[in-house]
């Protein structure tokens, strides 16, 4: 019995209660040249003091001399209380955490708490929580403002935090910026319908763009060109052709079109294919071109897997032409099926389809006579190195 009762008086006897403040700015090291961490009282009033004659209206003010009359408060009970403030770094982030848990180890170490009263002056303070939890209990948090401005403090903050991260910035700020850069410009021109047209254009390819996962694309693609200028490369002059030559062949087709078509959508949507065919099949082979010679030139070494392009690109051109010419005549003759079986159409569409056979064909053959070549020099290299 009266070994049990000494067991619980000399338990309550070694219990420490650490009193911590947290600054995760260092406002006491920026403005008030104190070193921490910074351990017991004497030393929290003197911090208090400097930063106080710093600057005044600093929020950390508040909270270390909360700290210290929480220290006062509760040692009237005769129980066991120690008071310290950490500091992090001006980088709020991983930065300043990694200096706080430094930090608060030095504390531990020396002080020997059993468990710890935070004490915050914000919600910037507090996301340290878990890593002070992980190694020692919080019997209780205290929070300190002044007057009425924690709501403001909070909200401010988060807000903050939240403009501040990398995913809200591309995800929200970056789509909202290009809209108002893409109506600043229209509206510069005096062209307010046509900006209004522009902005719900290229609100509708962001969309897409995220819907169908394509930002690395995007991005490999925007590295590549930024390389190729630097590096001349020849992928990136035939890129420009490319970009080019499908612009002024949409631009033609949609201005011979809109002239020659009246009010009817299909048929000018098909009118409008048909002419720009043959712009994108020859934009297809400037840029295979281009690509191409890239790997040539820097690896002396011919990519064979380019053969099956101008082929299926040719067939691409035929295909496609035979059957939107068709289908432009068809439904301006009251869908008459007469021009799918015209001259024109059939021989299109044989051409487009033997062009797509002989490039598969071929392809298969050199891609087999290729690896075969490939295999010969492995076997006669290792038979070489053999002694």
């Amino acid at each position: 019995m009266f070994l049990y009762i000494g067991t619980i008086i000399r338990n309550e006897t070694c219990m420490k209660t650490l009193i911590l403040n947290i600054d995760r700015d260092d406002d006491f090291g920026r403005k008030a040249k104190v070193k921490s961490p910074i351990i017991g009282l004497e030393q929290n009033i003197d911090a208090a003091h400097k930063l106080g004659c710093a600057d005044p209206e600093d929020s950390d003010l508040n909270a270390i001399f909360l700290a210290i009359a929480t220290y006062q408060e509760l040692k009237k009970d005769g129980a066991d209380y120690e008071v310290a403030t950490i500091c992090g770094d001006i980088n709020v982030g991983i930065k300043s955490d990694k200096i706080l848990v430094q930090q608060l180890e030095q504390v531990i170490a020396e002080t020997k708490p059993t468990d710890v009263i935070v004490i915050s002056d914000g919600a910037e303070d507090e996301y340290i929580l878990p890593l002070i939890q992980s190694r020692l209990p919080i019997s209780s948090i205290k929070r300190v403002s002044v007057k009425q401005s924690r709501e403001l403090e909070d909200t401010y903050y988060r807000i903050m935090k939240l403009i501040n991260d990398d995913k809200v910035k591309k995800q929200l700020i970056f789509p909202v910026a290009l809209l108002l850069l893409v109506g600043a410009v229209f509206v510069v021109l005096h062209l307010v319908t046509v900006g209004i047209g522009a902005i719900l254009f290229t609100l509708g390819v962001y969309l897409l763009i995220r819907v169908f996962n394509m930002e690395k694309r995007i991005a490999v693609g925007w590295d590549e060109m930024k390389s190729g200028f630097f590096a001349a490369k020849i992928s990136f002059y035939t890129s420009i052709v490319s970009l080019i030559i499908i612009g002024v062949t949409v631009f033609y087709a949609w201005t011979m079109t809109r002239q020659e078509i009246g009010g009817d959508f299909f048929l000018f949507l098909l009118a409008f294919l048909k002419t720009i065919v043959w712009g994108i099949v020859a934009a297809g082979l400037i840029y295979t071109l281009g690509k191409f010679l890239d790997i040539y030139v820097r690896e002396k070494q011919v990519m064979w897997s380019y053969w099956i392009v101008p082929f299926s690109l040719f067939a691409f051109g035929f295909i496609s032409y035979a059957v939107f010419d068709a289908l432009y005549i068809s439904l301006h003759n009251d869908f008459s099926i007469e021009p799918f079986f015209t001259l024109t159409f059939v021989s299109f569409m044989v051409t487009g389809i033997v062009l797509a056979f002989i490039g598969t064909i071929t392809y298969h053959y050199i891609k087999d006579v290729h690896q075969l070549t490939s295999q010969e020099v492995t076997i006669k290299g290792n038979m070489s190195r053999v002694p």
